[in-house]
This record gives C-alpha cells, sequence and structure tokens, in this order.
C-alpha cells in the first residue's frame, strides 16, 4: 500500500468518526433540551413553592414538557393564567433557557395542568364550526383571536378537512379565516 493510500484512509476513518460525533450531538440535543427546561422549570417551581411532577417527552423533533400538580391539585391554575396567557410567557421563558444553556433555538411546547391538550379539544370543535358554517353556504367563518401557536393547530385541522384558512388581524387580534377556497 502507498503512503497516500494509507493517509486517505486514515483522513476517511477521521471523518467518519466526526460524522458519528455529529450525529451522536444532535441525538442528544432533544434530551439535552428537556433536560435544561425540566431543571429551569423545577428552580422556577422551587422559587414559588408549588410542587408539581415534570415529564419531558419527544415527539419527532418537538419537545414536550407537561407539569402536572401533585394530587390533581389545583395549586398551578396561577402558572396558566387567564386563557394560557401565563403559561404561553412561561414556555417562552422556557425557551429562552434552552436557547441560553444550548445555543439552540427551540420549538419545545410547556403544558400546565393538560391546559393544551383541553385546549386543542376546544380548538377542534371552533374548527368544526366553523367548517360547518362554510358548507352550509356562508362566505367565511372568523374565529376568536388566538396566539400563534393555536391558530397553527386550527389552521391543520381545516387542512384536514379540506378547507382553506388563512390568519388576518394585528397583535392580539389575530384571527383565523376558514373559507371553501
Amino acid at each position: 500500500m502507498s503512503e497516500q493510500t494509507t493517509q486517505d484512509q486514515l483522513v476517511d476513518e477521521s471523518s467518519e468518526a466526526k460524522a458519528s460525533e455529529v450525529a451522536v450531538t444532535n441525538e442528544d440535543t432533544g434530551a439535552d433540551e428537556g433536560d435544561v427546561a425540566a431543571d429551569y422549570l423545577e428552580e422556577l417551581l422551587d422559587i414559588v413553592d408549588l410542587d408539581g411532577d415534570i415529564e419531558i417527552e419527544i415527539r419527532g423533533e418537538r419537545t414536550f414538557i407537561s407539569i402536572q400538580a401533585e394530587d390533581g391539585g389545583e395549586e398551578l391554575q396561577d402558572l396558566v393564567g387567564n386563557k394560557g396567557e401565563t403559561l404561553d410567557a412561561l414556555q417562552e421563558l422556557t425557551r429562552l433557557a434552552v436557547l441560553t444553556a444550548t445555543g439552540d433555538r427551540t420549538r419545545l411546547v410547556l403544558d400546565i395542568n393538560g391546559h393544551r391538550a383541553a385546549r386543542n379539544d376546544e380548538l377542534k370543535h371552533l374548527a368544526e364550526k366553523a367548517i360547518s358554517e362554510v358548507k352550509s353556504g356562508a362566505e367565511q367563518s372568523h374565529l376568536e383571536p388566538m396566539s400563534a401557536y393555536e391558530r397553527k393547530i386550527v389552521h391543520d385541522f381545516i387542512a384536514d378537512a379540506g378547507m382553506i384558512s388563512e390568519s388576518e388581524g394585528e397583535g392580539k387580534r389575530r384571527h383565523v379565516v376558514v373559507t371553501a377556497e
């Protein structure tokens, strides 16, 4: 074997080793992201003297963090707030904590006491009602203003039903409009 062939093999082996290190690091990012978020939230709960069970779940490329009040209590409801506004703010703070710790942006979703799951059911009902209105002859159906996260969920429900939707309005008045075409 020539010296050049040996060097080429060493370079190839080194590249493969680096590629596998990168793959492992990228796979670990989800777990690290969840751990950083859970640690941040645990410290926050300690500061406000609240107890809750924290669960981390990875679905696809998104991390879901759930905090459930111990014994099914309502003591965490203040962290949900009116229409989930406090929960949304807490989710953004948690995302910032992850960004600060990892240097990577995150799309993690935070839920407290099943608020987001219950809200998803409400959003599905609202989407079904709007679809029904449009199928019954209404030109458009305007839904209530909602967050970008909730609008995305509604857009997905509408698309699954074969209808068309778009967001209209500015800021807190932004809402989904459903049409047949």
